[in-house]
């Protein structure tokens, strides 16, 4: 992941800022020119807040667009990259102050115009907040651009958890109403479309699991070329947690299945070493094949001395009637920053088609 400054940093910004002083030679643009002296230990956030802000402050509201869109035309290569990210946040923030109806929708079509140079996901936020019904009736018509950046604007833009977007509660609170846009564009024939939608989805699974499924199943019902590959990154969340009707969906319904196990070696884990987890499965059923999706969890302690769960992907597989296999896996304990270990008891547990069978404690030792 590059840095807060090889994104938007003092050579980015000064570009920018050269291309808007060409298209305003008669303005040239004070604030913009003052921001990379302001950069230096900034985080992404402040960064295009800084940018964003000169923006509105060179070029006022009567100017920002127009000079936008002249930049843009007069550089067709070099005006993309980070600095877009700030200059489509200027132009939805410009649109939420004016407050004009013809201001919005200028604002949308700007966004709309700009996407491909990057993305306008972030700013989209900024008007999804202010008005997100009329945000989400464009987002529908764009279902149907020939540019698979719009067409992917109307779904990664709407996304209920969109990572570093802001936070918009009114589509969270309606989770039905961007489904139109998801099922417009599920069988969409760029990938850079379909994973967008997969991820909105798997969005909306965490707090409405129910919904997803029905919805996932529908498509399945008429499928398209790329059908069964979207539903499946869709439902991976819901999947993980064992939702019964996820699995069937993705071909593993319940089974008959006989565990021993896990066998955990050793019982006592050394801080930074790892646990090896070993498990017998039989297949009971002796005429059907059985299909397993077989995971793993554990139980972290935490500081206060419960513990939380984590699932972890192992294998899949298909055993014969009758058949049995012998699995083994090692787990690492090894300091990563996405995870903080505390010692003491732990378990783990193996889930065989979402369904969790008893656990086995193992004690993470003491950092020594």
């Amino acid at each position: 992941m590059p840095t807060a400054d090889q994104m938007l940093g003092t050579s980015t910004v000064e570009a920018l800022a050269r291309m808007i002083t060409l298209v305003t030679p008669q303005q040239p643009a004070e604030h913009l020119n003052a921001v990379p002296a302001a950069l230096d230990g900034q985080p992404m956030r402040a960064r295009v807040d800084l940018v964003s802000h000169a923006l509105l402050k060179d070029l006022g509201p009567d100017r920002l667009v127009a000079t936008i869109r002249e930049a843009a035309t007069a550089h067709p290569q070099d005006f993309s990259g980070w600095m877009i990210w700030p200059v489509t946040e200027a132009v939805a923030h410009n649109a939420v102050a004016t407050g004009s109806e013809r201001t919005f929708q200028e604002a949308l079509e700007v966004l709309a115009e700009l996407t491909h140079r990057f993305t306008a996901e972030f700013a989209l936020r900024i008007l999804l907040r202010q008005d997100h019904r009329r945000v989400l009736t464009a987002a529908s018509e764009w279902t149907q651009s020939p540019d698979e950046h719009v067409r992917r604007l109307a779904s990664e833009g709407t996304r209920p958890l969109l990572p570093w977007g802001l936070r918009v509660p009114e589509p969270s609170a309606e989770p039905s109403a961007t489904l139109p846009i998801l099922t417009a564009l599920h069988n969409d024939p760029s990938e850079y479309v379909r994973r967008s939608v997969a991820n909105h989805l798997n969005d909306l699974s965490r707090h409405h699991p129910d919904l997803v499924v029905q919805t996932a199943a529908t498509w399945l019902d008429r499928p398209g070329p790329y059908t069964a590959r979207t539903v499946k990154h869709a439902l991976r969340t819901v999947v993980k947690r064992g939702h019964p009707e996820a699995l069937a969906l993705m071909g593993y319904p319940p089974v008959v299945v006989d565990v021993q196990g896990p066998r955990l070696t050793p019982p006592a884990v050394q801080w930074g070493g790892s646990l090896q987890i070993s498990a017998t499965v039989h297949n009971d059923d002796d005429a059907t094949p059985a299909k397993l999706l077989i995971d793993y969890v554990v139980h972290h302690r935490k500081a206060n001395g419960t513990t939380t769960p984590k699932t972890f992907k192992w294998t899949t597989m298909e055993l014969a009637p009758g058949e049995t296999v012998e699995l083994t896996r090692r787990h690492s304990f090894r300091e990563i920053t996405t995870r903080k270990y505390h010692a003491g008891m732990h378990s783990v547990a193996l889930q065989i088609n979402g369904v969790e069978h008893p656990a086995v404690d193992f004690e993470l030792l003491p950092r020594n």
